[in-house]
């Protein structure tokens, strides 16, 4: 495929669909920032792509602001206050929360809330004139009009039909007539449009202390979920300063717990510590090094990351030169480590935004597995997450479940501010994927000079699993040459083949503004995204 990034000058958007990368654009010509941009590609990105994500969800916003002061909104929901162990105990369930239904819709949904902070800092901050009403308007015009399904929308609805089709309202939303909606048919979300109205017209406030809220409330209790009114009523979303690490590319952010924007860093860190693998792209000794950084930045994660509140060690001291020092030098260029761990499913969003003024966004919205929960709240028509069946209900575990916890989230958006004066956004969605993807294709940026479009084309790779897949192998695009598998293979590494342009290794995603004001990216020919800039 090989095709070229896309450039612009005075503002530019990626997003794994392109009617939401198209949302970001209209609201930049209209002259509204990065901010307001990024609000609409997320209600929008919410609608056309329902099977990844959905305003039942979480958010997490990573941002470059002016004068390149870097900033971050955590838009995640805590477990709800009735969510105890005991609580679960007494329905019979003692070993797992399961996946689906009402009982894994056990957190808040906290990316409305998201939004509603980004556009408070765009009104104090940027001088952001546009009302929420027409940030929404694409949204709600898709919801009530239709959308055209898309193959991954049709895939994804027939593959998990059957796991989710007896949950409560998820037939009635998406199996509309019984049956899986096909490619470029129409579909619509009328309850959703309804619900979003209100947002526009009410503000984002009204999903947790409004007329909305009091309907959520009623609704998840008709469903069985433990969540209540007073469980939304206390949710606020947190404006949040980013983890950082320095390495030679520049100085690179994440967020903060409880994403594991950790591990992104810390892959990147450990990498740039090692020599001798940045030869080829596409080659075993990168994909061997990275791999082997990946382990390590994992048996980190495992011991410390949870909520915040609860962690033993900040979250920033996990990223200090002498740890990651320490990290490096376990790292053997020969051999691959063991690895026998369970990774984490994940399906999500991810987009960014850049303005003139060089406001930078980076930007992730999920409801954690394929159609979150299962459950869609019969009234307002909102698909609400499962995030929160990744708590354990192991009460020695470091994500055990508490009542008012947030849930550890695999959710990471990245920014960098590079050495040579430029700022880059980048992420993808899937799971434990994300970090590996963004290091992939941060490195293949910055240590082999491939543009951002050849760097996400390239065939890429995955340890473990994510969005639809099984095993914990480490899986290979088959683009990869025999001789590159043959090696990874020879270094001990438990090698799969999976498709040539495969969805498991998620939706990427690039955009960098150059220190001369020019923007560039690239999108995921494996979604049905796009950039569009002007």
């Amino acid at each position: 495929m090989l095709t070229q990034s896309i450039f612009g000058m005075r503002g530019i958007a990626v997003a794994p669909h392109s009617l939401a990368a198209e949302s970001a654009i209209a609201v930049l010509r209209e002259g509204g920032n990065a901010l307001e941009a990024m609000i609409a590609a997320a209600a929008t990105i919410a609608v056309v792509y329902p099977h990844m994500n959905s305003i039942g969800g979480d958010g997490f916003w990573v941002i470059n602001g002016p004068n390149n002061r870097p900033g971050g909104i955590d838009a995640s929901g805590r477990s709800a206050q009735a969510a105890s162990r005991a609580w679960y105990a007494s329905r019979g369930i003692t070993s797992s929360i399961p996946f689906r239904g009402s009982v894994a819709a056990l957190t808040v949904a906290g990316t409305i809330s998201g939004w509603g902070a980004a556009y408070q800092l765009s009104k104090q901050c940027l001088n952001g004139k546009l009302p929420l009403s027409r940030l929404l308007a694409d949204a709600v015009y898709f919801a009530q009009h239709g959308i055209a399904v898309t193959q991954s929308q049709e895939a994804c609805t027939a593959l998990k039909r059957s796991e989710l089709e007896p949950h409560s309202g998820f037939a009635s939303t998406f199996l509309p007539q019984g049956i899986v909606p096909t490619k470029a048919s129409i579909f619509k979300q009328p309850k959703l449009a309804d619900t979003l109205s209100l947002v526009a017209q009410q503000g984002c406030d009204t999903f947790y202390r409004g007329k909305l809220a009091k309907m959520l409330g009623a609704e998840l209790a008709e469903v069985g979920s433990p969540l209540t009114l007073a469980d939304l009523n206390a949710h606020q979303a947190k404006l949040v300063d980013p983890l950082h690490t320095k390495t030679t590319q520049g100085q690179l952010f994440n967020m903060v717990p409880p994403s594991q924007g950790l591990l992104s860093l810390l892959i990147l860190g450990i990498m740039d510590r090692i020599h001798g693998w940045d030869q080829d792209p596409e080659g075993a000794a990168f994909i061997h090094t990275q791999v082997e950084a990946t382990k390590l930045a994992f048996s980190i994660r495992d011991q410390y990351l949870t909520d915040p509140a609860f962690m033993s060690v900040a979250p920033q001291d996990l990223l200090t030169s002498a740890r990651i020092d320490a990290l490096a030098a376990r790292l053997d260029t020969t051999r691959a480590a063991p690895w026998g761990q369970k990774t984490s499913p994940g399906d999500t969003i991810w987009m960014g935004v850049i303005d003139q003024a060089g406001i930078a966004v980076s930007f992730i919205q999920s409801i954690y597995h394929e159609f979150g929960s299962g459950v869609v709240l019969p009234h307002s028509g909102v698909n609400w997450q499962n995030r929160g069946c990744s708590f354990s209900l192991n009460p020695g575990h470091i994500n055990t479940l508490e009542p008012g916890k947030k849930p550890f989230h695999t959710l990471n958006p990245a920014l960098a501010q590079r050495a040579d004066g430029g700022v880059m956004v980048y992420g993808a969605m899937g799971g434990d994927g994300q970090p590996q993807t963004q290091a992939t294709i941060f490195n293949r940026v910055t240590r082999f000079g491939d543009h951002p479009q050849l760097a996400i084309e390239r065939p890429r790779w995955l340890l473990g699993r994510t969005w639809g897949q099984s095993s914990d192998s480490l899986k290979l695009e088959s683009r990869f040459s025999a001789n590159t598998i043959d090696q990874l293979r020879a270094l001990g590494h438990d090698v799969e083949t999976i498709g040539a342009w495969d969805e498991g290794v998620g939706h990427a995603g690039m955009l960098i503004r150059h220190a001369n004001g020019v923007l560039e990216g690239g999108f995921d020919p494996r979604s049905n995204g796009a950039v569009a800039s002007f």
